[in-house]
């Protein structure tokens, strides 16, 4: 029997310049994609859908409680399923404490469409990319 694969939730978080917000990953031995751009969330974990696990994630990683927020796609990953969702916010990212990563910034379309595959973790880019060419926002 195959092993399922693992899920994971993210979200684009949107402001009114059409910028997205990502987050720049540590740069620890072990981890994955050191310091690498990627999109916020994390795996889901056993008994939560994928909107409590968003729900969590941010609250735990930018102290920001989420409602209602939209999906917008789940992407069949090699190395798992991701529901990413997306929000309008204009955060002031220098009022916000991170607690896992470096750094975050916001990025306009044109800044993603420069980046090579690899400035984006866990395949990212792809799923960004979509999101910028379906407009659910518009």
């Amino acid at each position: 029997m195959k092993n399922k694969k693992r899920m994971g939730a993210s979200i684009i978080f949107l402001n009114n310049a059409n910028q997205i917000l990502l987050f720049l990953r540590d740069d620890k031995p072990g981890l994955p994609f050191p310091n690498c751009w990627d999109v916020l969330g994390g795996g889901v974990e056993v008994g939560e859908t994928p909107l409590e696990c968003i729900t969590r994630e941010m609250n735990e990683e930018i102290g920001v409680k989420l409602e209602n927020p939209n999906l917008f796609d789940v992407h069949d990953m090699p190395d798992r399923i991701e529901y990413t969702f997306w929000q309008r916010a204009n955060f002031d990212i220098a009022e916000i404490t991170l607690t896992e990563g470096q750094c975050l910034k916001w990025f306009s379309h044109s800044d993603i469409n420069r980046m090579v595959d690899e400035e984006l973790a866990f395949g990212f880019k792809s799923i960004i990319l979509d999101f910028f060419r379906q407009k659910p926002f518009e």
